[in-house]
């Protein structure tokens, strides 16, 4: 809303007074006038027509009643900022220009119509704003008393706004099970977090304190209500797992990519790229950061390719020092150095050819070499170390790396020619933290993996062990995940995952909200609650109907669920159905 200065709110209906004047004669002028006294051409009173409406006519000199002073202000102060200063005693204002001269006049009444105008405009744009938004808005003042309840709400939980404005919010939900409290009592936002403020409501809810000059005096809660996602999660993770148990029974290596795992749309763009250019001949330079899984999509490209039978050869670039990488790559003649074999010894170009040679790590190849490899990509043959006859090579290259290129060819350290020479195809692998929806799927295979490794039950997962996954950054990307589900398979005990095993970095944000409030990132929200709804009815109706289906076969009747033989055990005994 826009501010307002004195000039623009200022009375110019106003007379100087510079002679004595009886108050009778004042009072008749003040009926339309604002009456501003000066003592040598400077503001010493004001009497307004209001406060002329409250004095009654006498015969006395207007210079022997004791005004206040009023205060100056130039015409170019903000109204707000002017009240912030003054309102306390609030007094008439005289609006002054540069020349000293009166331009209006400002009465407190004025003042303070305009500030409840203000304050009308700007609650009309907050209701407005509440009942705008799609989500549940909630704001208790700081003894928890609930003072906006907008339409949202009241429609998610069926309490009219008459019913709850002016109570106390504790009267309507299990105190316990309200996150809005915890702010009170903590003075600490959450966002995106899973709550159950009803045993059969779900939501995903964002709270933060109200604080005026340091002091809490309240709280915002905003709710969406995802009751309906958990639901439907719940169909869409027992139609998962038996599409799951039904590409088991396939053969899933006549897909090359089928071990690169996830469904989010980053990932899907990168294996569809990735599957067009893998018939071709073209170099490819594979980027993103460490873990990604980058050499993963080296593999498949060489399987999914014309060469598939033929080698594939990779050479990390930044794990072989550098004396040893020429003959590492391009091998040697016999005796070309001290210490080497005397028949000589062939490089990886020479072990790749007609096959894939992946360059990892390319950032890390000396520049001396990137000339050497410059040549093999534009000749197509190299001279082993110490050798003098020119070696053909028919070899794909693709290279990968977790550097910036564009950058490194400004500060000189790689060549900007060899740089465009691998770049036919660029093919970047989001990092995991832009794929999160694919963190269950994820999550699963390796649990999978694990546990057979290590003959194991496979275990369930506590949800806030998946809140946690969700909410962490992975700056390891799919590397530290897979290394953070093998420490949970070795350390687990019993039948279900709990955040007691997580390493003390995957500690949740909220862990000092109630019980049943858990972080959870709007991209990953279907699969994190998997295993929230324990308590309705509807699964307990389903674990029926399928024992009934194998006639009380527990084995068959779990893999009928999508659990495990464990997992649906507990449940029963969780449900009384043992």
């Amino acid at each position: 809303m826009k501010s307002i200065t004195l000039s623009e709110l200022m009375e110019k209906n106003f007379v100087l007074i510079r002679t004595p004047l009886s108050l009778r004669d004042a009072l008749e002028l003040a009926k339309s006038s604002h009456l501003v006294m000066l003592q040598e051409e400077f503001p010493v009173g004001v009497l307004t027509i209001e406060h002329a409406d409250l004095l009654g006519p006498t015969n006395h000199s207007l210079s022997e009643i004791r005004w206040t002073p009023p205060l100056l202000a130039k015409p170019e102060t903000k109204v707000h900022l002017f009240c912030q200063e003054h309102l306390d005693p609030l007094r008439p204002v005289v609006v002054v220009g540069v020349n000293g001269k009166v331009q209006g006049v400002v009465t407190p009444a004025l003042l303070m119509n305009h500030l409840h105008h203000s304050w009308q405009i700007l609650n009309t744009f907050f209701n407005t704003l509440l009942d705008t938004v799609n989500e549940a808005v909630t704001v208790v003042t700081i003894d928890g008393t609930v003072s906006h309840w907008n339409s949202k709400a009241q429609e998610m939980y069926s309490i009219p706004e008459q019913a709850i404005v002016g109570k106390p919010i504790a009267d309507f939900f299990e105190r316990k099970d309200l996150a809005t409290l915890v702010i009170l009592d903590e003075g600490r936002p959450i966002r995106q977090a899973y709550h159950r403020p009803q045993p059969e409501k779900h939501v995903q809810i964002s709270a933060s304190p109200v604080i005026y000059e340091g002091e809490t005096v309240g709280a915002i809660s905003t709710e969406q209500d995802i009751t309906r996602v958990v639901r439907l999660n719940e169909e869409l993770s027992h139609a998962s797992s038996l599409l799951r148990d039904l590409k088991q029974k396939t053969d899933p290596s006549n897909d090359p990519f089928s071990k690169i795992i996830g469904k989010s749309r980053p990932i899907l763009r990168t294996i569809f790229l990735a599957r067009k250019v893998a018939s071709s001949e073209a170099t490819i330079l594979i980027t993103g950061e460490s873990g990604v899984g980058k050499e993963l999509f080296a593999q498949a490209i060489h399987k999914d390719s014309p060469r598939n039978t033929k080698p594939f050869i990779a050479i990390n670039c930044g794990a072989i020092p550098m004396a040893l990488f020429e003959s590492e790559l391009f091998g040697y003649n016999g005796g070309a150095f001290t210490g080497a074999e005397r028949k000589g010894k062939p490089g990886k170009l020479e072990l790749a050819q007609g096959g894939t040679l992946f360059l990892d790590e390319i950032g890390e190849l000396p520049l001396q070499l990137q000339v050497k490899l410059l040549r093999v990509l534009q000749d197509k043959c190299f001279y082993r170390v110490g050798g003098t006859k020119a070696l053909t090579v028919d070899t794909r290259i693709i290279a990968a790396t977790n550097r910036n290129l564009d950058r490194m060819i400004q500060s000189g350290e790689f060549r900007e020619d060899l740089y465009y020479r691998l770049n036919v195809i660029a093919l970047e692998v989001p990092p995991l933290r832009e794929r999160t929806e694919d963190i269950p799927d994820l999550v699963q295979a390796f649990l999978q993996e694990f546990t057979q490794k290590y003959l194991k039950t496979m275990p369930s997962l506590d949800p806030e062990i998946m809140g946690s996954f969700l909410n962490y950054d992975w700056p390891g990307n799919i590397r530290e995940l897979r290394n953070v589900i093998e420490r949970l398979a070795i350390l687990s005990e019993g039948e279900t995952l709990n955040i007691q095993y997580l390493p003390s970095n995957f500690r949740p944000l909220s862990s000092g909200l109630p019980s049943s409030v858990y972080p959870l990132m709007p991209q990953g929200i279907q699969h994190a609650l998997t295993s929230i709804s324990k308590g309705n009815s509807e699964e307990v109706t389903r674990i029926r109907i399928s024992l009934e289906k194998v006639n009380g076969n527990k084995t068959a009747a779990a893999k009928l669920l999508g659990i495990s033989r464990g997992t649906l055990y507990y449940k029963l005994n969780q449900y009384g159905l043992a």
